[in-house]
Formats: structure tokens, sequence, C-alpha cells
């Protein structure tokens, strides 16, 4: 019997392949809005971050790199508002 194939997607932090099922999507939806898409099924341009410590805790995000990161896989430039809005959201999400 053949066995199914697993989708893989690639972390935008660490550049690691990983299952679909394994990584949180964030979404940058038709209105330019920045969302965590925990379903894997909202409307958008979508990328994925794994879940490793490395890359949710937030060392990263002080570090700035995770707005040019981003910028680059969702296609847009994100004002310094909306990242801090982002990232409010994502570290209540994350309970840090």
């Amino acid at each position: 019997m053949k066995q199914k194939k697993i989708p893989l997607r690639k972390c935008i932090v660490c550049q690691g392949m990983f299952p679909k099922k394994e990584l949180i999507r964030v979404v940058r939806t038709p209105e330019e809005e920045i969302i965590i898409d925990l379903t894997g099924r909202a409307a958008g341009r979508g990328t994925y971050v794994c879940r490793q410590e490395s890359c949710l805790k937030p060392d990263a995000f002080a570090s700035g790199k995770w707005k040019k990161v981003l910028e680059r896989a969702l296609n847009m430039s994100i004002s310094q508002e909306k990242y801090d809005a982002f990232r409010e959201k994502w570290l209540e999400m994350m309970g840090k």
C-alpha cells in the first residue's frame, strides 16, 4: 500500500522543514492585517513558524529579525504599529 505524502513547510525563522500540522501559520489577510491562523485555513498569503523554543521566544522579536522576515515572507511592508500589535498578540498566545 502506498503511503500518503506528508506536506512539508519551511519555518521562516530557523529555515527548517517540518510537517505542516506541526507549524503555526501567520497570514496576511486581503485587508492587509497580520493574524495568527491556528486552523490553517484563513484566506490570504501565509507563512509558517515552527514550535521550537528558539523560534517562539521573545528574544527573536527583540533582535528585530522577525519584522524583516515577516515583511519578506508576507510580501508587504509592515508599519511599526502593525508589527507591535502582532507582537502583542503573538506573545499573548504563547503565554509569555
